[in-house]
């Protein structure tokens, strides 16, 4: 009989959070009642995922151990990891520590609004695709513009999707994918997310999986008000958190 196929969440809690204006990062600040991440571990905890790997800044990983994972027993969490200096940096010490999964889901952990849902949705379609991210297709029309802000181009709307996460990869696709590029030095260009990496240097294509438009990224304090509106609506139905 073939083993069951495991599958690793990587929650990303290493950022500074300036944009929130406050002194607390903002996957700590408050939000009913739980610090922000919590509502990540939260939702991968009560999933069918079989490990978490928690990465957070190298002054929190103390904090987080103790704090959120220990005082809310999040028996999942296997790992409490320091991450790097950019996004993709911390994805790769995330890597690292999942060696020996199948596959992994990639959550940002500012995304409180995960659920169950999108969580199986993805682990579903990336058994099949080997690459698949959560998102949405876009509402508004979107301008392309120029460094001095005149709009140049207006792309088809339909054609076009705001990605979330989770984003959902085999193992060893995404461990390949960064192998290229840490060869090719990749230099001067930003990288966003991890779709990114795999569709510049294996060039395998990632599958949208249409997901839903409350799961938000907070960002912004206006978007810590809009989160607190979806959990406590989310609490109401479900009796959750």
């Amino acid at each position: 009989m073939e083993n069951r196929k495991r599958y690793t969440a990587i929650v990303l809690a290493a950022g500074s959070g300036r944009r929130m204006q406050s002194d607390t990062p903002k996957q700590f600040m408050e939000l009913c009642g739980h610090p922000l991440v919590y509502y990540s571990l939260y939702a991968f905890e009560k999933s069918p995922v079989d490990d978490i790997i928690l990465v957070t800044g190298k002054d929190d990983v103390s904090y987080c151990r103790k704090e959120i994972v220990e005082a809310c027993d999040f028996r999942k969490v296997r790992a409490v990891i320091p991450g790097g200096k950019e996004r993709y940096l911390s994805v790769y010490e995330g890597l690292k520590a999942a060696a020996g999964t199948d596959y992994v889901l990639i959550h940002d952990g500012a995304r409180p609004m995960i659920d169950e849902t999108e969580i199986r949705l993805s682990m579903r379609a990336v058994e099949e695709e080997h690459a698949c991210v959560i998102g949405v297709p876009v509402k508004d029309t979107i301008k392309v513009g120029n460094a001095k802000h005149y709009a140049v181009d207006t792309p088809d709307r339909s054609c076009l999707w705001a990605v979330q996460t989770p984003q959902s990869f085999s193992y060893e696709l995404l461990m390949e994918a960064y192998g290229e590029m840490w060869q090719a030095a990749e230099s001067g260009e930003r990288i966003t997310d991890d779709a990114m990496i795999v569709e510049r240097f294996t060039g395998h294509k990632v599958k949208l999986v249409q997901g839903k438009y409350e799961n938000i990224k907070v960002t912004t304090p206006e978007d810590l008000l809009i989160a607190e509106v979806f959990l406590k609506k989310a609490k109401k139905m479900k009796n959750c958190y």
